[in-house]
């Protein structure tokens, strides 16, 4: 089954708890328990979440920092659901539950960063995955064709609660930008004085840690693949740039 059929339900919202668990509470119309929530939320924090868990939380964070994004530039229309459906494939038998959650949670008055702080709990130790979804955000925010500077701001802000720094930040906006328009260098995280064998090593460490097998093990929900993929291609075409470059056989 696909993994939209599992995100708006009480009994999701109940095993996943904390903000995300009880904002899909109210898109499924019910009320979630204050001492449940916070029962599940220290087991969450404490890595005790099981798969299924965790691959609902990546869904739902998707969609709910994407709401958050979404009000960033300060207006909200229909095209960011648009963007989101286009994006990410939603099937239409599901695209009025995603929807209804998009909603609730572009007009919830929190802010973006107590749902953003469950997931990096969550995801705490699988770096990989809280950059892809990362990327997922990048490609909401891109669906109209640019990524205006209020959206970079929140992107980053949402980059610093995941736990990425300067550098890493600057590596995972260059890829965003694609080879056409940034450096390979700074898309595979190196700089021109590495030996090549260094700059080998981390080409396969990137390939080997971003491997879309590997990331749906950690957590990431089979229907963003594609967003995976569009990585490695990304990180392999870098690679040839800089192979060339550099004469590397």
């Amino acid at each position: 089954m696909s993994n939209w059929g599992k995100i708006v339900g009480g009994a999701t919202g109940f095993a996943l708890g904390g903000p995300l668990g009880a904002i899909l509470g109210a898109a499924a119309g019910h009320a979630v328990d204050r001492l449940a929530v916070a029962a599940i939320e220290v087991a969450s924090a404490d890595g005790e979440s099981d798969d299924a868990t965790k691959k609902a939380a990546f869904t739902v964070g998707v969609i709910v920092l994407g709401a958050k994004m979404a009000k960033a530039d300060g207006k909200v229309t229909d095209d960011e659901i648009a963007a989101f459906r286009q994006v990410f494939h939603v099937p239409l038998d599901e695209q009025a539950n995603v929807t209804r959650l998009f909603n609730i949670a572009r007009r919830d008055h929190r802010g973006f960063e107590i749902y953003a702080r469950q997931i990096a709990r969550m995801f705490r130790g699988r770096p990989a995955v809280l950059e892809e979804l990362l990327l997922c955000l990048f490609h909401i925010a891109k669906a109209d064709g640019k990524v205006d500077t209020a959206e970079l701001r929140f992107l980053r802000a949402v980059a610093d609660i995941f736990g990425f720094d300067d550098a890493e930040w600057a590596r995972i906006r260059a890829e965003e930008l694609g080879v056409d328009h940034a450096d390979p260098f700074n898309i595979l995280g190196i700089d021109r004085t590495m030996e090549n064998a260094a700059i080998k090593q981390a080409f396969r460490r990137l390939i080997r840690e971003n491997h879309p097998d590997r990331l749906v093990a950690q957590g990431m929900p089979q229907e963003f693949i594609d967003v995976a993929n569009e990585k490695m291609a990304t990180i392999n075409a870098a690679y040839d740039l800089v192979r060339k470059e550099r004469g590397i056989s």
